[in-house]
């Protein structure tokens, strides 16, 4: 469902991929070839909400914003089931893990991999490709190359799995 919120309208890229029980309201831009996947709210009623091209936001996620505050999420991007982002900066290429949340100017450096079920406070800042975990999050290492190999891994085959969805949906072809 997608909602206006005081004159302001969601705008989607014609190759983003929507499930059906998507929440889109206010003032919020998703990219091309992105995917919102079931049940995620997305909320731009406070303030925008920018989301880049090919990021994957996974299903039960919820963003929001504090006033002023916007919530980016650069190109490449994989949120994982079940993430809160609220007024925080996701940087190019990085990984939320599953079950996180992630406070109000949190700013996760590109490339940067958050493991599930983190709490990253407000205005925390995460170095670029390193792994960042705990409640609240502790920087733990720099990724290995595998890491970040199978995070481009995730990235792929959710714009594939994406364009897919939105090829056998006839109310979601472009």
């Amino acid at each position: 469902m997608l909602y206006n919120y005081k004159g302001k309208s969601p705008l989607i890229a014609t190759s983003a991929f929507i499930a059906d029980s998507v929440v889109v309201t206010g003032d919020v831009t998703i990219g091309e070839e992105s995917s919102i996947w079931f049940h995620t709210v997305i909320r731009g009623d406070v303030a925008p909400t920018i989301i880049g091209n090919r990021v994957n936001i996974q299903d039960h996620s919820v963003l929001h914003q504090s006033p002023n505050t916007p919530l980016i999420i650069e190109d490449n991007v994989t949120i994982g089931h079940r993430v809160l982002l609220h007024s925080a900066t996701i940087r190019k290429g990085a990984l939320i893990g599953m079950g996180s949340i992630i406070l109000d100017g949190a700013d996760i450096g590109e490339g940067a991999m958050i493991g599930a079920g983190s709490l990253v406070p407000p205005r925390k800042k995460i170095p670029p490709y390193t792994l960042a975990f705990g409640h609240p999050v502790n920087i733990i290492r720099p990724l290995t190359e595998e890491e970040i190999k199978e995070m481009e891994r995730i990235r792929r085959e959710y714009v594939e799995k994406g364009q897919y969805y939105k090829s056998i949906s006839p109310r979601l072809k472009g």
